[in-house]
């Protein structure tokens, strides 16, 4: 089994998921007491999120990078970055180790493929849905991306960071995202990408009809048969 370097702590509500999602489809493949060979590294959140805030992508690269040395230092043979923000510096982090990071818009795409679905609504970050270095990635597999108006972005980020982040899970918000999910689904959207790893706290698939896609299950489990592979 190849040992899975995690960099994690973004929030830390989400990197619980990833824990216990790898280690459950560990358990699952093997059987008996098998769990996963797991290097865990958390930053602090607070320090991130400033430097997204201020534009300053350089520093969280920074952070990211010394945290992706240790965990190869450490004996990690791949890693996954347990956030989709912080994809947006991906290639700052990936140039920095000799081992491979696991995409997380890689994982997404190829649960997508597998649905038969190339047209997607996308939510999360202001950022992950602003800018286009997650949507590059499914159209380089062929897939299009919807995202919400300006209105509705800047909804689905202040309950992201105001709440999800904090591990407040209001029924209002809940509410107001399943409206924006229905409104991309009316633009043509086949499914929806949870592009942030705590919306799927928030919503899940019993609540409503269109094919969800949380990307933490999606990334955690792809990193789980990458260790068995």
């Amino acid at each position: 089994m190849k040992t899975i370097g995690i960099i994690g702590g973004m929030s830390f509500e989400s990197t619980i998921t990833y824990y216990k999602l790898i280690n459950e489809e560990i358990a699952k493949k093997l059987g008996g007491l098998n769990s996963a060979k797991i290097i865990l590294h958390s930053v602090n959140f607070k320090e991130i999120e400033k430097y997204q805030s201020q534009n300053l992508w350089d520093e969280s690269a920074k952070i990211l990078s010394l945290c992706a040395k240790k965990l190869e230092n450490a004996g990690a043979d791949f890693i996954i970055i347990a956030t989709n923000t912080m994809h947006k510096i991906y290639d700052d982090v990936q140039m920095q180790v000799k081992i491979p990071i696991l995409h997380i818009a890689t994982s997404t795409a190829k649960a997508l493929q597998q649905a038969n679905i190339n047209q997607v609504g996308l939510i999360g970050t202001k950022y992950t849905m602003n800018e286009n270095f997650y949507k590059e990635k499914l159209l380089d597999q062929g897939i299009k991306t919807l995202i919400p108006c300006q209105k509705d972005m800047q909804i689905v980020n202040e309950i992201i960071f105001d709440e999800l982040c904090r591990g407040i899970f209001k029924e209002s918000s809940k509410k107001t995202y399943l409206e924006i999910v229905d409104k991309l689904r009316q633009q043509g959207a086949l499914g929806i990408i949870l592009a942030c790893t705590e919306i799927g706290l928030l919503i899940k698939q019993e609540d409503t009809q269109i094919p969800l896609f949380d990307t933490s299950i999606l990334h955690a489990l792809d990193a789980a048969n990458q260790a068995l592979s």
